[in-house]
């Protein structure tokens, strides 16, 4: 009877076993059959891919070219590039056509002589040796004199300009100071320019001036410009 009862226990744990399983089985696979609905699987097949590319033109494939097409694109690319280098050049050659027949002949400059103020150039010569004041303007202050020296002697003489003497119409000394002028004239030598410098502020109520300058060291030459006039 032992033996009875423990074969039906054993029986119907088995039966409970196997219902319990089934009912788990029923129930996952009804929850699983909800979930998926409408998801589908991939297609995988090649040649669903190659029938899908042949009916869709627009899905992104590459187009080659021929290289017949290729070759003519560049050709006539080369062609339009050349032509328009000719007509470039074409032009720029009818440009200096242009240019050199609108081109006037250049003329040789025209030497201008010196205007001279009234009243000058005052000089004074000694000995071959000329002291001239070309001219005379007022100027930031300061009158100008224009002043040239030429030696056209036979010996080269040489200045020391703080020995020259400048005085005004009624005898009083003015300060002044040189520019340019050459410490040695050399014989039979050019022309020398330079200026004169005296300040406005000592030429009140003063109409004419006098330069005088000797050489040195030996002071044998003398040279005197008087009545240069300076009035304003």
């Amino acid at each position: 009877m032992r033996i009875n009862s423990t074969v039906l226990l054993t029986l119907v744990l088995l039966f409970l076993m196997l219902g319990a399983g089934s009912v788990s089985a029923f129930l996952g696979f009804t929850f699983g059959s909800s979930a998926l609905k409408g998801v589908t699987t991939p297609d995988g097949r090649p040649t669903s891919k190659f029938a899908s590319s042949k009916t869709n033109p627009q899905s992104g494939a590459v187009a080659f070219l021929k290289e017949e097409d290729i070759l003519k694109v560049v050709k006539s690319r080369i062609d339009g590039k050349t032509k328009a280098a000719k007509s470039d050049e074409t032009n720029e050659d009818d440009e200096d056509i242009n240019g050199k027949k609108q081109k006037p002949e250049e003329k040789p400059p025209q030497v201008v002589e010196e205007k001279l103020q009234p009243g000058f150039p005052v000089a004074a010569e000694n000995e071959g040796v000329t002291l001239s004041v070309q001219s005379a303007r007022y100027s930031g202050g300061d009158l100008l004199l224009k002043v040239k020296m030429q030696n056209k002697g036979a010996d080269s003489v040489r200045f020391l300009y703080s020995f020259l003497d400048v005085t005004d119409d009624k005898g009083r000394t003015l300060s002044a100071s040189t520019e340019g002028l050459p410490a040695d004239l050399p014989a039979n030598g050019p022309a020398f320019t330079g200026t004169v410098s005296i300040p406005t502020a000592l030429l009140d109520d003063v109409k004419k001036i006098s330069l005088a300058l000797t050489d040195y060291p030996d002071q044998k030459l003398k040279l005197e410009v008087s009545n240069i006039p300076v009035g304003r």
